[in-house]
């Protein structure tokens, strides 16, 4: 689990990305003379934002130690798609018609749709599992296009999490691995975790968890198959 000082350096980095882009992006000088137009942001989540209340509460809190307050010298448009595809497309759409200088994203569901909407607003994604192999990135290194923001991608913390349920369960030999694979990163995940029990000696079976109504009979046929883990 991430420390406290991780998750604020990850908020850290986000607001860095969007004020460079509300620099960048807005007409010269328009920041030294504080016109009537406020810098507008569009921030859209995909699951409802009390879900991301702490999350949504540091990014105000980031932007008022760089000196913008909402409200009062920038604007923030919330959205949330609730994890319905046809609002995440609606609310792109709106984004774009509300002409906001930069979108913020929270997950890769609602990247894409703001990457279908936009190719000239810039994107800041907070967070992808695997921006490269989503298409939404050339690579990490140089994104290109008009996204950039922060991979999420570790697969190799995979390994450390297998090492970690050895020493939790000395005699661990049969582990259940609940995934999903339309998820991106999944498969990448799942073949470091595969690396790694060859090392530990470990049969692994990969339980695929597609919608909320997989989760029981996933853990059924993770008893049945006798996981120690």
């Amino acid at each position: 689990m991430s420390s406290k000082h991780e998750r604020a350096s990850h908020v850290s980095r986000i607001l860095v990305l969007v004020c460079l882009l509300l620099t960048v992006f807005l007409p010269a000088g328009s920041v030294a003379q504080q016109p009537a137009k406020m810098p507008h942001i569009g921030f859209m989540l995909d699951a409802p934002a009390s879900s991301a209340a702490a999350r949504i509460e540091a990014f105000r809190q980031g932007l008022r130690e760089l000196g913008y307050i909402e409200g009062k010298n920038i604007i923030i448009d919330w959205r949330s798609a609730e994890g319905k595809p046809e609002h995440r497309s609606e609310i792109a759409a709106e984004f774009v018609r509300l002409k906001v200088d930069v979108i913020v994203t929270a997950g890769p569901t609602v990247t894409r749709s703001v990457k279908e909407a936009t190719s000239t607003i810039p994107i800041v994604m907070g967070q992808d599992t695997d921006p490269v192999g989503s298409g939404f990135v050339a690579s990490l290194a140089r994104p290109g296009g008009n996204i950039t923001g922060l991979s999420a991608l570790s697969p190799e913390m995979t390994g450390k999490q297998l090492e970690l349920l050895k020493e939790i369960v000395p005699r661990l030999s049969r582990v259940a691995i609940i995934g999903n694979s339309t998820n991106p990163g999944d498969a990448q995940s799942l073949r470091e975790m595969v690396l790694a029990a060859s090392s530990y000696e470990v049969y692994l079976r990969y339980l695929d968890v597609q919608d909320a109504k997989d989760i029981e009979s996933a853990f059924q046929a993770a008893a049945k198959g006798h996981a120690d883990a």
